[in-house]
């Protein structure tokens, strides 16, 4: 976990710009009373669900703030203090400046046509749209570019808006659970849209075409899906509410999500829905009508076909029938020729394929997944509400992709690192995180044509394996209220946050991920053991990085957002009906960030290198809104003039119904408003004590730096001699070297003891040199004990051997006393021949004569190593 290095600074604190982009305007003068205003208040925050009101574009920030959108560049806001500050010192500021009044400012306020308080903002992946969601509707805004938002003009901004669905997601139907950016969208243009009642809609949006945003190009109901048998009927939702249900119930959606478009294998095209009720399904793959796949899609499913479509043959008890269906998809696939459409400036030229219309449009509905693994079912009913998924895909293995193959794919460093196989993390109500491994992976599946077709794999459930629960909530920080979401991390994909009520928690998975990958990749000896050992140890860090007092029935904090840059650093925003709250962490030190070279302002100044805080980062009080709203009361006095009770105002007090009347209602206001201003000052009081403990912390904390500082230099001996430094160096380093070594040798000697008390099983090849040994000496064996075996031994060949040296030996003899006996016979050999049958025999001799010598010499060799 990156060290804190600050709390919300004072750009971002009342009175400045910062602060008042993320409150609401002053309300109009009215009579209304505290009562109105909290049941007012709860009727927004009724209706429990994801509250995602801050969305970015690299440092520019769009905020919902009740009905409208502020934006904001954080860079701007940052300088422009900046510039305030220097100003207010006595620096002299250039007439030039861009942070002078009449120049233009970096927040703007933009209107939209919602009738409800927005609830989510999803910006898309190319940054040029920008979903609004209440709790019904959704408008899609076309976003101008910086300079737009940038100009001299400081009045409100009304976008280019359209009502998505203006049929469909309408305050007379099902509420919205999710909208998604899907990620092999044409130029980020498609969007997912997942209501309550479990029905998934495609909008391939286009500005052209206005009808685009009328009507969706797929719509899938997974109640339909989740109880259809062939590929051929109508999964087409149907518009108008429906009766209840036992699927209305347990399919009650509560997130859902995709993986990175950089993801291998299907991931990119498959939709992972959580239910409410704690079921997980699949949609793969989902798909618009034109896509545009990253270069290494189609490549990797392809040889990923095709090896499953070699190893149907081969055994037969595999699925066919998916095999079959996944070479249709791909078969449709290679016989397009794909359209080149022209990308964002600084992409390349996206490819678009069409939907592959065999096997069919639409998918198999996978699931429910059954966990194994899974924790015992708890008692308390909001441990078993899911309110977000978020999934890591698989990576990329490159060198298998280009094997043997010449052209080179441009890949993301981060997509080939991590593990092979995809992560599921499920969050529930009560703060409960689950994290599940996709062993088997989820792969495209459609439904059979005929019912006499259903493959195996179709009917058995697939599963997921529980690896880590943590929790991330207190017992006494569980309402029912609460809805925690997940928030992606800017440093790496395996590190995210939740964000819940009142506190943010950190959770980096990259502890295990790494090991977990290279047990899985080698396979050896003990990784059954390694890898349980991964899943029961606490591996996974878990910190809390911001907590406030919990309040119950107000606005949550809204999901947190991570923006890394030069200016800002590693920086996470949120905010509440309190005002923004923001971090400062420190960028890991493997992190080789290069800042982006950028256009300073004249006025710029480099800050000199601070040193290292001997405190820990906190948040600077802000004093609450409730000491800066004026009284009610002059309000309610104005509306009394005009009603029946305005001559009582003027009147001397009499005890009378209606003077009873007057007094209870002005009570109500006063007491109301008392109690605030009481509670706020017993809050600055708290804050005035923890302040001084704080600062009498920090000087104890000084002292004791100071004082190592001094035991480090000397300084610190008053009387007696005074050491030299160096020798006193000198002996705390040969100490300590002298420690290392003992440590160094116990650590051994632990090690010695433990090998010696742990028995492991033999490797394969372990054993098949045993067996060589022991064969080898039975057959060289020249004791009593010894028993020839069936095939001959070194022994044997060498009696043979010398059988033959004799026989030899003696055929010579026999032809050279023949020789004589011809030769007394006057017999006319010519010499060439009898030459040459002399130097073949004796070739034949020294031949007999290396062979005796060689396995003699083998012999000794082998009794010598037995």
């Amino acid at each position: 976990m990156p060290a804190t290095l600050a709390r919300t600074p004072e750009w971002l604190s009342r009175p400045n710009p910062g602060y008042n982009i993320f409150m609401e305007s002053e309300p109009q003068a009215s009579a209304t009373t505290p009562a109105t205003i909290a049941n007012s208040s709860r009727k927004r925050a009724a209706k429990p669900g994801p509250r995602r009101t801050i969305a970015r574009r690299g440092t520019e920030i769009f905020t919902a703030v009740g009905k409208e959108i502020r934006w904001a560049d954080l860079v701007y806001l940052k300088e422009a203090w900046e510039e305030t500050s220097r100003k207010s010192r006595g620096k002299k500021q250039t007439e030039d400046s861009q942070y002078n009044a009449n120049h233009a400012q970096g927040y703007r306020t933009i209107k939209t046509p919602v009738s409800e308080d927005i609830r989510q903002l999803i910006i898309s992946p190319q940054s040029n749209f920008l979903a609004i969601l209440t709790t019904h509707t959704i408008h899609v805004a076309k976003l101008p570019e910086s300079s737009h938002l940038t100009a001299r003009e400081t009045g409100p901004l009304k976008l280019k808006t359209f009502h998505l669905g203006p049929t469909t997601h309408v305050t007379s139907q099902p509420a919205l659970a999710s909208a998604l950016w899907h990620p092999l969208g044409v130029n980020g243009n498609c969007l997912v849209t997942v209501t309550e009642d479990a029905i998934v809609r495609v909008w391939e949006l286009s500005l052209a075409d206005r009808w685009s945003f009328n009507d969706p190009t797929l719509s899938i109901d997974l109640k339909k899906l989740a109880d259809g048998t062939t590929v051929d009927q109508d999964f087409t939702a149907t518009n108008g509410r429906q009766g209840f249900t036992p699927d209305s119930v347990e399919m009650e959606v509560a997130s859902a999500c995709f993986a990175s478009r950089g993801s291998a294998g299907w991931s990119p095209m498959t939709l992972w829905v959580a239910m409410r009720e704690g079921d997980v399904y699949a949609l793969c793959p989902l798909l618009p009508e034109k896509w545009s796949p990253p270069p290494t899609l189609i490549p990797s499913l392809s040889v990923s076909i095709v090896s499953k479509v070699a190893a149907t043959e081969d055994d037969p008890q595999a699925d066919r029938l998916l095999a079959q269906q996944q070479l249709a998809w791909m078969a449709d696939l290679d016989n397009q020729d794909p359209t080149i459409v022209e990308s964002s400036p600084g992409d390349p030229d996206a490819e678009v394929y069409s939907r592959p219309g065999k096997p069919g449009k639409v998918p198999k509905l996978q699931g429910p997944f059954e966990f194994q693994l899974a924790p015992e079912e708890s008692e308390e009913e909001l441990d078993g509400l899911l309110s977000d998924i978020f999934v890591i895909g698989p990576k990329i293995d490159s060198q298998e992709l280009m094997f043997g193959e010449e052209d080179d794919l441009e890949f993301d460093e981060a997509d080939q690192e991590g593990l092979s196989i995809g992560i599921i993390c499920l969050l529930t109500s009560s703060g409960r995180l689950h994290i599940s491994l996709d062993i088997e992976g989820v792969e495209a599946q459609w439904l059979p044509k005929s019912k006499s077709k259903i493959s195996r794999r179709l009917l058995n459930d697939p599963t997921l394996l529980t690896f880590q629960v943590l929790d991330t909530l207190k017992s006494g920080e569980v309402w029912a209220g609460s809805w925690p979401t997940f928030s992606t991390d800017v440093t790496s994909r395996y590190q995210f946050y939740v964000t819940d009520t009142s506190c943010i928690t950190h959770i980096s998975l990259s502890p295990w991920v790494f090991r977990l990958e290279n047990e899985l990749s080698e396979g050896s000896v003990g990784t059954d053991l390694r890898v349980g050992m991964l899943a029961r140890g606490d591996n996974t860090i878990r910190e809390r990085v911001y907590t406030q007092p919990l309040k119950k029935g107000e606005l949550a904090l809204a999901a947190s957002v991570l923006i890394r840059d030069p200016d800002l650093g590693y920086f996470l925003l949120t905010a509440d009906q309190d005002g923004p709250k923001s971090m400062s962490f420190e960028l890991p030190e493997e992190d080789d960030f290069e800042p982006l070279q950028r256009t300073r302002s004249p006025t710029f100044v480099e800050e000199e290198s601070k040193p290292l805080p001997l405190f820990e980062a906190r948040d600077v009080y802000q004093p609450s809104r409730t000491l800066h709203q004026r009284s009610r009361l002059p309000d309610f006095l104005e509306k009394l003039r005009h009603t029946k009770y305005k001559r009582l105002l003027n009147e001397s007090v009499r005890l009378s119904p209606a003077t009873l009347t007057i007094v209870a209602e002005a009570h109500k206001i006063l007491g109301d408003e008392t109690h605030a201003l009481g509670e706020e000052a017993a809050l600055i009081f708290r804050s005035c004590e923890r302040l001084q403990i704080e600062l009498q912390s920090q000087i104890r904390k000084t002292r004791e730096v100071v004082e190592r500082v001094e035991r480090v230099i000397g300084d610190d001996v008053d009387d007696g001699p005074i050491v030299n430094v160096r020798e006193d160096v000198e002996e705390r380093f040969d100490n300590a070297m002298t420690r290392q070594k003992e440590l160094t040798e116990r650590i051994d000697k632990l090690k010695r003891k433990a090998a010696q008390g742990i028995t492991r099983e033999l490797t394969e090849k372990e054993r098949a040199w045993i067996e060589e040994v022991n064969t080898l000496a039975t057959k060289i064996r020249l004791d009593d004990e010894y028993e020839p075996a069936e095939e001959k031994g070194p022994q044997e060949r060498f009696d043979e051997v010398m059988e033959l040296k004799e026989e030899l030996i003696a055929q010579v003899k026999d032809a050279s006393t023949e020789e004589q006996e011809d030769s007394k016979q006057d017999v006319q050999v010519p010499s060439g021949i009898r030459k040459a049958k002399i130097a073949q025999v004796m070739s034949l001799l020294d031949r007999e004569a290396a062979l005796v010598e060689g396995t003699k010499s083998r012999l000794e060799r082998l009794s010598m190593a037995s």
